[in-house]
């Protein structure tokens, strides 16, 4: 049932945005994922600590999510090929996160 409810999800959006490519985008960028997880979590019988903590990764891999974009997006607009754009997000976004983590560390320790 999870599978078959997210891939409708999944399908009525890539739809939409092959139709009206910037409302399918805005579509896309709603939390769909987040909270599809967080309800099947839900309805698996996790705890609110464990949804909170789900919800707290969430907020922290959004950064680095919306940097991934940007750099898929640039390199579209220079006529990348789309694969090498997303390798290139990909690798942007894990990048992100590496530095991320390295600057939450030392604003601990400073902290």
């Amino acid at each position: 049932m999870k599978i078959i409810a997210s891939a409708l999800v999944i399908g009525l959006v890539t739809e939409i945005a092959r139709r009206y490519p910037a409302y399918g985008g805005i579509i896309a960028a709603l939390p769909l994922v987040s909270l599809l997880s967080i309800i099947w979590l839900h309805l698996q019988g996790e705890n609110a600590v464990i949804l909170s903590k789900f919800a707290l990764g969430v907020l922290a891999g959004f950064p680095a999510t919306a940097f991934l974009l940007g750099i898929v997006y640039i390199s579209l607009q220079k006529s990348l090929n789309l694969f090498a754009a997303i390798g290139l997000g990909i690798s942007g976004w894990l990048l992100f996160l590496f530095v991320q983590e390295i600057v939450i560390k030392n604003v601990k320790n400073i902290l």
